[in-house]
């Protein structure tokens, strides 16, 4: 492997470490404080360190294209997530309107492909790997999942901003899933390469880690949507 290629690798893999880390922090830190924030602010830099490097090896190390995607959605969603409480409420600005373009160019071929699929006419892209089972299942999930945040987007340019609870589930949603996915490439992906040959973990409890992240998810946006946490946390007020 070229030095510059190895060097890639270790800083796509500091930087995923240091995003575990810093979203495990604000994950479990009171929202919309000081330590929130800063870790917060953390996780999205070492988030982007670590997808522009992952799209650097997807396009540069052989069979990995299909990364480039994964790393570029990745950065889309905490980009997007840090900028929906950073701007003022319903405002918006070209960052906006360019993640917009960013994720449809993403969402297209996926629905376009997903549909043929649904439907049982011929896919227009050809695959070494048969669109059956679990791959058929990412297929479909993460088509659903650019969608539903291409639409967000072209709402949110619509009307010209958010404000109250859905900026907060907005944010929300976007961050916890960028930390599912950074933990889902850590533990199900990279930690198994580290461990000797004779030493074998059951393929479930690999999973456990992002299963945990999605189940804070889901709780968090129960508590957001359907009580009255948010008009009483300092997320309100930042």
């Amino acid at each position: 492997m070229p030095l510059l290629t190895r060097l890639a690798f270790l800083l796509h893999v500091v930087g995923g470490c240091v995003a575990l880390l810093a979203g495990i922090v604000a994950v479990s830190s009171s929202k919309g404080r000081r330590l929130h924030r800063k870790a917060g602010s953390v996780f999205v830099v070492s988030m982007l360190v670590m997808a522009a490097f992952a799209d650097y090896l997807a396009v540069v190390m052989p069979d990995q294209l299909p990364n480039l995607i994964g790393g570029t959605f990745t950065a889309y969603l905490v980009v997007t997530a840090w900028m929906t409480v950073w701007r003022p409420e319903h405002k918006i600005g070209l960052a906006e309107k360019i993640a917009l373009g960013v994720i449809v160019c993403l969402s297209a071929p996926f629905a376009v492909l997903s549909f043929q699929l649904a439907s049982g006419l011929r896919p227009f892209l050809k695959s070494a790997v048969p669109f059956e089972g679990p791959v058929l299942v990412a297929m479909y999930v993460f088509t659903f999942l650019t969608v539903t945040a291409a639409i967000g987007d072209l709402r949110m340019v619509l009307a010209g901003g958010i404000a109250g609870v859905r900026r907060i589930l907005r944010h929300l949603w976007r961050m916890c899933l960028g930390l599912a996915m950074a933990a889902g490439s850590a533990f199900t992906n990279g930690f198994p390469r580290l461990l000797p040959a004779d030493v074998h973990i059951p393929l479930g409890l690999l999973f456990v880690p992002q299963l945990l992240v999605l189940a804070v998810l889901v709780f968090w946006m129960l508590r957001v949507r359907f009580t009255a946490w948010y008009q009483s946390s300092p997320a309100a007020r930042v």
